[in-house]
């Protein structure tokens, strides 16, 4: 099936920046300007405020589902993309929002998270066997959910509107119900998605695409944790962000590191049973010693291990150690973080995603902290209160050891680092994830911003362009401002910023090909989480 009106507003925009994108990906110098005029501020917050978003005048977006989009298959669970049956009102639908003869409550809102977007050109089945759902899908499992809940859905992109959603499962291939989902990617060697729970008790989940998805739980090989991004290399293996908000730091809003960076390593390319769970150990530079940086090192407030990582300039060197192997420690399911805190790995102040830049040869590994989401923690400008990028860099992705080094330092105006994405080679996003105590202290709501990856951030002058400046929909205004309800969370969240041609082969796992914005294959979106839960395509303005 064609979609003319996309096509026609996607070519329309290849004149504009389909030259400045090849040209990144022939030379190896970064462009001089950026890919996209920048927003000049964020939005504020204030009660009962509901700003619309602002992006750069480049570009524009769609929405491709909300939460009110009623599912081609209803469950028990949930009727709606973004809406758990949980609360019903008279007419037996989900109460979207407080009424007057129910004002303190709403139906809960199950977050739909990260994005993954696939092109299967025969087709996937979905709940009516005699439609035609189209080639092109997008995935995503939902964070929240009522009584700890969670559920996968597809959104079929060519269908039409009693098509649009499809519920693909709510349990897994055992009957039990599905935890709540976070991040998501896909194994083109296993042929399956991946979800993550961020949830140390709860399974690491693969999942088939079609309907209805047969889940299962592989968390026996790699592991439960506070799993949040996931990504395949080109070897297949798998690398994996924890996301685990350490304890405070006896009398302040700082953080402990609490949270590791793993990668799993097949047996084979897309064996999900046996393999070995590694995780990232970073050695000292201070005194020459060579030591790991570990969750000892790094307890005291401002520790010399903490204040070095968040230093531009200096360079660690890295290795893999293992902490399981289905060889000799069996499937049964294990938890990631006590492993890796006793064999001395490097933890982070919640490494929430990463990703490779494409054309690198998968030698190039980009993640983030988020840091501790609070104006007042004495490490902010310090030791990575604000947030942080981090590259690591190897000879090949399978290689044992590599190469740390800070490659951007949080500041106020640009923390919280969360979902992440390449838009050209050279040219990354990370978007926020600040928080509602954040928002309210710095009156600042969520930005996603782009860096150049060539460039060096350790001068002043050379600042990320901010390509969104996201609002806040009445739905998340409303539930700011009356506490959720007791369930829902306040302000929205940017989250599933996903760059991709959908290429479902090896050949294209991401970070495979370089992205060309303003051609057709390539798509972009993002969900506007929480509230509403929109889910976004975004696309370029014609140039005049």
């Amino acid at each position: 099936m064609v979609r003319p009106t996309k096509l026609a507003s996607l070519l329309v925009g290849v004149a504009f920046l389909l030259g400045a994108v090849m040209a990144m990906s022939a030379g190896a110098s970064p462009s001089p300007d950026p890919l996209f005029t920048g927003v000049p501020a964020a939005n504020t917050r204030s009660e009962g405020y509901a700003p619309a978003n602002k992006l750069s005048r480049e570009l524009y977006d769609v929405s491709v589902a909300q939460g009110s989009t009623r599912a081609e298959n209803p469950t028990a669970l949930t009727s709606y993309y973004g809406y758990d049956n949980d609360v019903l009102n008279a007419a037996g639908q989900p109460q979207m929002t407080p009424t007057p003869a129910n004002p303190a409550t709403e139906a809960h809102k199950t977050e739909p998270d990260k994005n993954t977007y696939l092109v299967f050109k025969n087709g996937l089945t979905g709940a009516d066997a005699g439609y035609d759902y189209g080639t092109d899908f997008l995935f995503q499992g939902h964070e929240g959910g009522a009584e700890g809940h969670g559920y996968l859905t597809r959104i079929n992109l060519e269908a039409d509107a009693e098509h649009r959603v499809t519920v693909l499962a709510t349990t897994d291939v055992d009957g039990a119900p599905l935890a709540t989902i976070d991040g998501s990617t896909w194994d083109p060697w296993a042929r399956r998605l991946l979800l993550t729970t961020e949830n140390e008790k709860a399974p690491t989940y693969a999942a088939t695409v079609g309907y209805p998805s047969a889940v299962s739980d592989v968390s026996g090989a790699l592991g439960r944790g506070g799993y949040e991004g996931i990504q395949n290399d080109s070897d297949g293996n798998l690398w994996i962000a924890e996301d685990i908000g350490g304890s405070n730091k006896p009398g302040t809003k700082a953080r402990r590191p609490n949270s590791y960076i793993y990668r799993y390593v097949p047996r084979n390319p897309g064996d999900l049973e046996h393999g070995k769970l590694q995780v990232l150990q970073v050695l000292q530079v201070l005194n020459g010693s060579g030591d790991p940086i570990t969750y000892e090192s790094q307890e005291a407030l401002n520790s010399p291990d903490q204040l070095a990582l968040h230093t531009y300039g200096k360079s660690f060197k890295t290795r893999w150690v293992t902490i399981h192997n289905t060889a000799t420690d069996g499937n049964a399911p294990f938890v990631s973080l006590p492993l890796a805190r006793e064999a001395k790995a490097t933890p982070f102040k919640r490494p929430e995603n990463g990703v490779f830049q494409p054309g690198s040869h998968f030698e190039r590994f980009f993640f983030d902290e988020t840091g501790d989401t609070n104006a007042t923690s004495p490490e902010n400008e310090s030791a990575g209160g604000w947030g942080s990028i981090f590259e690591l860099s190897q000879k090949d992705p399978s290689a044992g050891t590599g190469t740390l080094r800070l490659f951007y330092k949080g500041d106020e105006g640009h923390a919280a680092f969360d979902n992440v994405t390449f838009l050209s080679r050279d040219e990354v996003t990370f978007v926020e994830d600040a928080g509602d105590t954040l928002h309210g202290q710095r009156n600042a709501l969520d930005s996603g911003w782009i860096w150049n990856v060539e460039a060096d951030y350790a001068k002043a002058a050379n600042q990320p362009v901010r390509w969104l400046a996201e609002g806040r929909d009445a739905a998340a205004t409303l539930d700011a401002d009356n506490g959720g309800f007791g369930k829902n969370d306040g302000d929205n969240e940017i989250t599933g910023v996903y760059v991709s041609d959908g290429d479902p082969s090896p050949q294209g796992v991401l970070g495979a090909h370089v992205p060309q914005l303003g051609t057709p294959k390539w798509r972009w979106f993002w969900t506007q989480q929480h509230g509403d839960n929109r889910t976004f395509e975004v696309m370029l303005r014609k140039q005049h």
